[in-house]
């Protein structure tokens, strides 16, 4: 795919944009940025779904490639972890990362949601909105207007700060509220259209001086946009709900989020191609390609059933490689020790859907069978509740400081292959600056830690119809590591073989067909 995405972005005039501000207006042919038109292509590129050091490499990637826009979601339970406390730090380091778009000349297109789904835990709503009183969330509902206009709020008032805007010569060209809502609005009824006016006049009285838009939103009320996701919008998208604006295609699914006992989904550049001149023929003057990067579901981040690498058929896959082309280099094996925890629950807070705050996940039905009697004792009519989470994640195991707060066992054959076990291991970070990767095929279900840093969720045991795990490598950005003594923990829930486990360097095929090689 590689290849021809160059061509495809290049064949249909893309300029490179000059991210250098001005004003952005539009009417129904396209958008001007102070007066000039353009049609502009965008790469989907997800801040907190890679790292910072990562960022400069992945932008340059997607400029070579022919975009002149960066298009990322923001992520609001990563940015306000509990009620008006934030977090712009480190990965959530929105600021700069839209700086970095800016530095390397492009423009950027902002989807506040603050509702984002895009295969992320609760769909980017903070856990703590559940627990507000009377919230109903994404509709005509005060205690959700009030939480989501704040944060709305917030994130332009930050990008007003520090002159983000195009209208204060910044990058930042386009801006989204809400996200798909036309999907779940009958369900509110009458609250639904009016939550929708409510949420376009709140996001336009905000004065970024930039045009609004509502994906998937038939009756987005003027002045904002209403546009389309999908793989074929010259197709299905009827056009917009205005002669006065133009028509926009915010997702251009280059190939599909997988799950895990899911095969992955291959999309052809030739497929790409063919709906991106249909679109464009038809009037089209805007086409983001979702995704450009996928990147990693670092943590528990990713959605039910999401695999740790997110959109890996991308143009450019976790690694930020061309996925076609990339080889896998083995290094070593560990030396691993282990510990056991105690049974707890999993909690899986589904990332679409209307009333998500009506649904609850964990036990509803209780039963105990002695195994030396036939009786069953029902506990489902009693009073009673359970703790979520593992114990060792409270003790914080899995960082250095940490490690004493509980007994660890050397005797690895005594636990081998057993469930819910913590294992531990030192090692060196490979030479080079090729992306490493842990090779988890041997293990079943759980998660894993580098220093600290949750690296995903890992299912290696959950197959797809062939057989096969959906997933056995798991992404550790190099600037997770140390050069040596680098603490490696997992947490395995159904058993495995952590001394089969290997730590591997991606690289790539060049040009001639030659295998650029790793040696330890």
């Amino acid at each position: 795919m590689g290849i021809m995405w160059v061509m495809i972005l290049w064949v249909f005039g893309a300029a490179v944009g000059i991210g250098r501000g001005g004003d952005v207006t539009y009417d129904g042919r396209s958008l001007m940025v102070d007066g000039h038109r353009q049609i502009f292509f965008s790469a989907s590129i997800h801040y907190p779904r890679s790292t910072p050091d990562m960022w400069p490499s992945l932008i340059s990637k997607a400029k070579e490639g022919g975009v002149d826009v960066i298009e990322t979601y923001v992520f609001w339970n990563l940015h306000e972890p509990q009620p008006l406390q934030y977090d712009f730090s480190g990965r959530n380091d929105l600021v700069r990362f839209i700086k970095e778009i800016q530095a390397q000349g492009l423009y950027a297109f902002l989807r506040i949601g603050p509702f984002i789904e895009s295969e992320w835990t609760y769909g980017g709503l903070p856990f703590w909105l559940h627990d507000v009183p009377g919230v109903v969330y994404r509709t005509d509902n005060e205690p959700f207007k009030f939480y989501m206009q704040n944060f709305t709020t917030k994130i332009v008032n930050l990008m007003k700060s520090e002159k983000l805007y195009a209208s204060r010569g910044g990058p930042i060209i386009l801006s989204q509220i809400e996200n798909e809502y036309g999907n779940v609005e009958p369900a509110f009824h009458e609250k639904g259209p009016v939550y929708v006016r409510w949420a376009a006049k709140m996001a336009v009285d905000l004065q970024t001086g930039v045009p609004w838009v509502m994906c998937k939103q038939p009756d987005a009320p003027d002045p904002v946009i209403n546009t389309c996701n999908g793989m074929r919008c010259g197709e299905t998208f009827p056009g917009p709900n205005s002669p006065n604006k133009p028509k926009i295609w915010t997702e251009n699914w280059t190939s599909f989020y997988q799950v895990y006992g899911g095969e992955p989904y291959m999309r052809s550049a030739e497929d790409i191609a063919f709906h991106v001149a249909l679109f464009i023929a038809k009037n089209g003057s805007f086409v983001n390609y979702y995704m450009y990067h996928g990147g990693t579901n670092f943590g528990r981040s990713g959605a039910a059933y999401v695999i740790t690498s997110y959109y890996d058929q991308a143009p450019l896959d976790e690694y930020a490689f061309n996925p076609i082309l990339r080889v896998l280099m083995p290094n070593f094996t560990f030396n691993l020790s282990d510990m056991l925890d105690m049974p707890s629950l999993t909690i899986i807070m589904q990332d679409s859907g209307s009333f998500l705050e009506r649904r609850y996940a964990g036990l509803t039905e209780v039963r105990i069978q002695c195994s030396d009697e036939t009786t069953a004792y029902d506990f489902e009519n009693y009073e009673w509740g359970y703790e979520v989470g593992l114990q060792g994640e409270k003790l914080g195991i899995y960082e250095e400081e940490n490690l004493g707060n509980v007994n660890w066992s050397s005797n690895i054959t005594l636990f081998n292959d057993q469930s819910l076990t913590w294992y531990k291991t030192a090692f060196d970070a490979p030479m080079g600056e090729n992306p490493v990767a842990l090779n988890l095929s041997s293990m079943g279900k759980g998660e894993a830690w580098v220093n600290g840093q949750s690296i995903g969720r890992y299912w290696v045991s959950f197959h797809t119809p062939k057989g096969l795990p959906s997933q056995t490598l798991y992404h550790i950005p190099r600037s997770f590591l140390n050069v040596s003594n680098n603490l490696l923990v997992l947490f395995e829930e159904s058993g495995g073989d952590p001394l089969q486990i290997t730590l591997n360097t991606i690289s790539v095929i060049d040009s001639t067909g030659h295998v650029s090689l790793y040696k330890s």
